[in-house]
């Protein structure tokens, strides 16, 4: 936060065990008061996917848990992933136990493509967990190379 930021006060009404339980929390993850874990539920919120416009450039992760086992799951997956090759940076894949996969795609692109990967993902039978998440992207730091309108990435993927 910047120092400038003028700072707006304001109540809120909660039953008591469940503020008990969110003061336990927030004691564990290290805060010293509950605003600044307040101001970080609420930053982490506006970083929904579902915030954004579905045209809006962003760079996030798609992280995924599997079972390997499941029938045709890892020629699924690595055919998704290679339909939409232009919007994946990097993977990465950990195998948790005998059965357990856990992968995570780097995804940089527009937030409609992202999100429709990640539905696309979740829905395959045997994927026990698939989450995005995502951060906006400022322009000009050669994002007009991917997911711009207009930039030779799109035309790229009209062809994919």
């Amino acid at each position: 936060m910047m120092l400038h930021d003028e700072l707006s006060r304001f109540g809120v009404s909660i039953p008591s065990d469940l503020l008990l339980q969110f003061d336990k929390q927030i004691k564990r993850q290290g805060y010293g008061n509950r605003s600044e874990a307040i101001r970080d539920l609420i930053r982490r919120s506006l970083l929904q996917p579902q915030q954004y416009p579905a045209t809006l450039c962003v760079a996030g992760t798609i992280a995924m848990v599997y079972n390997h086992h499941a029938s045709e799951l890892p020629l699924s997956l690595t055919g998704l992933q290679h339909a939409y090759h232009h919007d994946i940076i990097s993977t990465m894949h950990v195998h948790l136990n005998h059965d357990q996969c856990l992968e995570i795609l780097v995804v940089r692109g527009e937030v409609r493509r992202l999100r429709e990967l990640g539905d696309r993902i979740r829905a395959l039978k045997g994927v026990l967990y698939a989450e995005l998440s995502v951060t906006h992207l400022e322009p000009g730091n050669g994002d007009e190379r991917r997911g711009h309108p207009g930039s030779l990435h799109d035309e790229e993927r009209k062809h994919t």
